[in-house]
């Protein structure tokens, strides 16, 4: 074996396995266990070649066992972009020009559900947490699932908490503004982009349709749930006094008075609020 092939075996023994990104950076995965001081003299020699290549982010993706391996990774100037149930992932910045590594997620899409019978009943529930809206007749709401479109979660929520099976209508609007104070209890406040732990909330009010009706209530977190007539509905102080809530239901009902939600126009909507999404996704995508 040549000199310069033997250099390079021993020089590649001492980096980090790592694979290139499109953006002239690396990715580290580390699987198997490795003591941590060995780990920080292979990153430390991998950043000093990595950054011989010109290269710029370098991300290493720790899982949960290989958590002693993150101290290391710290006292060489890494940080912590974002965590997952099963990693952490730490990101690092060669260049000393002003780095351009992408923010970690800045939003959270939650969504709430108006689902009416043809008897004008609106399903809603009463949740068995939360300090603020305990006990409250609300409709059914919640967070979408990584990767879910809008019109999933919605009907994924309803099955949920209610047990009633639905499909999508249309988006009746949505807005930014659920928030948290600093006890972590939910308030509204329609001029702020800061919800739980610091993120941005796109709260969407969903239609969908009934497709069966007998309801059987997730008792983990909901009291009880029922088929409420609209009309009582819209005279609860909890509505009549949340001017968001106040506004989105006078539409829903303008909907319903105009029979807007149960003909078959709507199969149209649906088709439109679905390349709406779309739109809306790319324009996000965009963003970051």
């Amino acid at each position: 074996m040549a000199l310069e092939q033997i250099a390079e075996v021993v020089q590649n023994e001492k980096l980090l396995d790592a694979i290139e990104d499109e953006f002239n950076g690396v990715i580290v995965e580390v699987n198997e266990p490795m003591d941590p001081k060995l780990f920080h003299s292979k990153l430390k020699t991998s950043v000093s070649h990595w950054r011989q290549q010109g290269k710029k982010g370098v991300w290493i993706k720790l899982p949960i066992k290989l958590v002693s391996l993150v101290e290391p990774a710290v006292n060489e100037g890494f940080w912590y972009h974002h965590a997952e149930p099963t990693y952490i992932m730490l990101v690092y910045w060669i260049p000393k020009s002003g780095n351009t590594i992408p923010a970690n997620a800045t939003h959270r899409v939650s969504i709430g559900a108006f689902v009416m019978n043809q008897k004008r009943e609106v399903l809603v529930v009463k949740e068995k947490i939360g300090k603020t809206l305990k006990g409250m007749w609300k409709f059914p709401t919640g967070t979408a699932d990584e990767g879910e479109d809008v019109c999933d979660a919605a009907v994924r929520e309803v099955k949920e908490e209610t047990g009633i099976d639905t499909e999508f209508v249309e988006i009746l609007s949505f807005k930014y503004g659920w928030v948290y104070n600093k006890k972590y209890e939910f308030i509204y406040d329609r001029q702020s982009h800061k919800a739980l732990f610091g993120k941005s909330e796109i709260f969407f009010v969903c239609i969908l349709r009934p497709k069966s009706f007998d309801i059987q209530i997730q008792e983990l977190e909901i009291e009880a749930a029922m088929w409420m007539p609209l009309e009582e509905y819209i005279t609860q102080k909890y509505v009549q006094s949340n001017e968001f809530m106040k506004d989105i239901t006078e539409k829903y009902k303008e909907k319903v008075d105009l029979d807007e939600v149960h003909t078959e126009f709507s199969i149209i909507k649906k088709k439109f609020t679905q390349n709406f999404l779309l739109s809306l996704r790319a324009l996000v995508s965009s963003l970051k």
